[in-house]
């Protein structure tokens, strides 16, 4: 514990803890955070390929069982423990901060790449006034657009129509990173996520009356029974549920710190995720309505022209475009959809890196802000405009979605729930201004549920990924950016985890002290309290 003198000096270098002006714009920039890239281009495909109408069932049992109680965890953390990921975790136990390290380096691979795809969605929304694809769009996008290397490897050959746009959403996030947690981050989404939803409700509107929309929405919504015998698509309907609330990212937790102390955390949560799914559903309709007419042009059917993530937004997607009556509204509309959804994500990505150095270094918000984004920013422009980019791409996010993301999930609600013992404590905090509460139904499903769940999904894609080299890339390439990125994402954490606070860091912070004094019936053991 700090001596008087060493209190004063935490509070002149750090300063008192941002937060939210209001619980609405915290459920603003949670919903930001939540609806993402994959919203619009992986939820109606996965949807589709697992049993179409017939999905929804276990998509809702998941979101119920696993995504909401999963989603409370991070929240209580955050709330409770005041601090970035691994601030709330060390307050949490002093062995648990690896956890929240291992958080941080997850979003610090996730931002350099999530910049790429949004700079190529700007690039895309501006092409769609001229059709500029031409009658060839996947063409366009691997060789004229990307000029993708024949290669496997790493190059560092500029692409100039790339790192321009990379560059442009750099310099955006990082103003807005900048300002704060109110005037930047929630400012930002207070602009974008209003938009975003005007943006893609035309969308959809103007694609239900394409021709051969409704054979589309026929495809999407008609249930296949059979597939909900299948276990792949239970764990598909969880997978996807996990990746969608942004659990287990560090960014609740983050979010959640900068809240007040009496606020409804349960009904907020609700609210994210229902919110979250209403989009995801509006989505699929929107995508699905234009792929019934892209079917209904070529005389193919709709199975045949279905795609999900890359191949939808930059092949199919133009390509519909290029033959739908207003075509380039409609493609400036997806586009634009797919800039705003992926800069409220990327933001909240970055905001957990930056939360969590400035409590560690002590540093202040523009300081931290500068010195964590450019470098990121630097190292997204010297991979991700090159030459093979897409392949850096694709391995980075297959291996840290499932090795990283599930992987720590599945570790964090072990060590939390049976390690520590902490969920009925934490509980006890959720439920102190919540207006849902919750008991031992919580703790089983994070306790019991999750760790199944997870569990089944991480050994599902160890066997799938052991079994053969992943999408043909050389063995090389995929033990340094799949296996060992993953690999190197829990060593930097451990080795994160042991540098020491600084003086000035969060750590032992008397605004904390103050918030700790106010719930002492919320306490943990004090074999626990000790430590941090």
């Amino acid at each position: 514990m700090n001596t008087p003198s060493s209190v004063r000096g935490a509070r002149k270098a750090t300063g008192q803890r941002e937060v939210f002006s209001s619980r609405k714009l915290f459920i603003l920039s949670a919903i930001g955070s939540a609806v993402g890239l994959g919203n619009i281009w992986r939820f109606p495909y996965v949807a589709y390929e697992n049993g179409g109408g017939a999905f929804l069932i276990p998509y809702l049992v998941a979101i119920l069982c696993a995504g909401i109680p999963l989603l409370f965890l991070d929240y209580s953390v955050g709330h409770r423990f005041r601090g970035s990921a691994p601030l709330a975790y060390r307050r949490l136990n002093r062995k648990a901060e690896v956890l929240g390290w291992w958080q941080v380096l997850i979003c610090f691979i996730i931002a350099i790449y999530y910049a790429a795809i949004i700079g190529w969605a700007a690039m895309y929304a501006w092409f769609s006034l001229s059709k500029a694809w031409g009658d060839d769009a996947e063409g366009f996008f691997m060789g004229e657009f990307l000029n993708v290397a024949d290669n496997v490897g790493v190059s560092f050959d500029i692409v100039s129509r790339v790192f321009f746009p990379i560059l442009a959403v750099w310099a955006v996030t990082i103003i807005i990173m900048v300002a704060g947690v109110n005037k930047g981050i929630a400012r930002a989404n207070v602009v974008f996520m209003p938009l975003l939803i005007v943006m893609f409700v035309l969308l959809v509107v103007q694609s239900v009356f394409l021709p051969g929309a409704m054979d589309g929405l026929n495809a999407f919504f008609t249930p296949n029974w059979e597939a909900l015998m299948n276990p792949a698509v239970w764990a598909a309907a969880f997978g996807h549920i996990f990746f969608s609330l942004s659990v287990a990212f560090g960014i609740m937790v983050t979010y959640s710190s900068y809240l007040r102390r009496k606020t409804d955390l349960t009904g907020s949560g609700y609210v994210v995720a229902f919110a979250n799914s209403g989009f995801e559903i509006l989505a699929g309709i929107g995508v699905f309505a234009a792929l019934g007419f892209m079917a209904h042009n070529t005389g193919a059917a709709v199975g045949d022209v279905v795609s999900g993530g890359i191949g939808l937004a930059f092949i199919a997607f133009p390509t519909i475009v290029s033959q739908a009556p207003l075509g380039a509204l409609l493609g400036v509309l997806f586009f634009g959809s797919l800039v705003f959804a992926g800069l409220t994500s990327l933001i909240s990505i970055l905001e957990v890196i930056v939360a969590a150095f400035q409590d560690k270094l002590g540093w202040n918000r523009k300081a931290a802000t500068l010195i964590v984004t450019v470098p990121i920013g630097l190292i997204s422009l010297a991979l991700f405009s090159t030459t093979t980019s897409l392949y850096l791409l694709d391995t980075l996010d297959a291996f840290v979605n499932q090795f990283g993301i599930l992987a720590c999930a599945l570790v964090t609600v072990i060590v939390v729930g049976a390690g520590l013992g902490a969920l009925p404590k934490l509980a006890k905090h959720l439920n102190r201004h919540s207006s849902i509460k919750l008991g031992t139904g919580w703790m089983v499903l994070v306790g019991g549920v999750g760790p199944a769940a997870l569990g089944y999904m991480l050994l599902n894609e160890l066997q799938s990924k052991i079994g053969e080299q992943y999408s043909g890339y050389p063995a090389w390439f995929n033990g340094i950016f799949g296996w060992g990125m993953a690999g190197a994402l829990i060593v930097f954490a451990v080795l994160l985890s042991l540098i020491p606070w600084s003086r000035g860091s969060k750590l032992n912070d008397p605004e904390f002290e103050q918030h700790k004094a106010k719930v002492l019936d919320e306490e943990l053991p004090d074999t626990t309290v000790k430590r941090y």
